[in-house]
Order: structure tokens, then sequence, then C-alpha cells
């Protein structure tokens, strides 16, 4: 994957990201060549190995086939879940700390459901808030339209609205 200066990419961990610059810094006597990245949420500065960068996680705003994809996994069916709460909250924990964008829809996905269903408890509350924050930004750069018009997109997948991606919401 090549990357270009002024390009916006997707940090699994922190989330979406302009490269700013191209930099070479030398560690023992060798020069590596860094992406210097400026997260959008914080404007924190992130480098980013170059040659490492598929192994970091570091990936390209998803394509439409790819938000397609991605909201399949949003429509199908919840998981099979753990009874057991603590269970439970660490099999989600680790899948949103895995950064794969396809499993924190996994756990949104999972949770909405719960909540529509059973209800939740006030950490998973807190958890669905929190993993619901990549996907939106996602579907946001994604569709190229608002936060609040992809959680309306988002939240149209379990409302029955069935809000396109064809076409961005206005």
């Amino acid at each position: 994957m090549t990357f270009n200066v002024g390009q916006t990419v997707v940090h699994p961990h922190h989330g979406p990201a302009t490269i700013r610059r191209l930099a070479t810094r030398q560690i023992r006597s060798v020069d590596h060549e860094y992406l210097v990245l400026e997260v959008h949420a914080n404007k924190l500065e992130v480098w980013v190995p170059t040659a490492k960068a598929q192994d970091v996680g570091l990936r390209q705003v998803l394509n439409s086939p790819q938000l397609e994809e991605l909201m399949e996994i949003l429509k199908a069916a919840a998981d099979a879940e753990e009874s057991q709460w603590s269970r439970r909250f660490k099999e989600n924990t680790e899948l949103l700390a895995s950064g794969r964008i396809t499993d924190v829809a996994r756990v949104v996905r999972n949770l909405t459901l719960r909540s529509l269903d059973k209800g939740l408890s006030h950490a998973e509350r807190d958890m669905l808030r929190h993993a619901r924050r990549p996907l939106l930004t996602e579907i946001s750069l994604s569709l190229g339209v608002s936060e609040e018009e992809a959680a309306a997109v988002l939240d149209g997948v379990w409302d029955g609205a069935g809000t396109s991606l064809a076409e961005p919401v206005t």
C-alpha cells in the first residue's frame, strides 16, 4: 500500500489521521522512514515506520464495497453471547482492542441488539457508546457526511429505516 502526504488514513487505535509528512530518523546508524500522522480527534502526532505500516494496521478509509460489507456485519444476527456478564464484557473488550473495524462493528451490533432486547448494564452502555465512535467516524469519512448523518445511517440499520448507503443522508 502506498501512502501520500495529505492522505487520510485510519490508525487502528487512534482513528482517522492525516499524513502530514514523511520523515527519516537514524537509529543505530540505519535510516528509517516514517509516516508522520496527525490524528483528527486530538491533533496528536504519531510516527509510524513506513515499513511497518501494514503490521501496525494502518489502512485507507473504507471504500464503498468495504462499507457495504461492514453494513452487512451490522445487519446480521448477534453472535452467540456468553450468559455471564463478566465473560461477555471481556470478549467485547478483546474485540475492541484488536483495532479491526469489523470487530468494532460486531461489538456495536451485539450490544445494540442486546440493548433492544434485554437492556445493558452501565458498563456495557459505556462500552457501546465508546465503540460507536470509531464506527461513526468511519461511516462519516467513507460517505463524506457529518457524524450526525453517519449516526442516522448507523441507527437506520436497527430501526427499520434502512437508510441507503448509495446516497448521502441530507
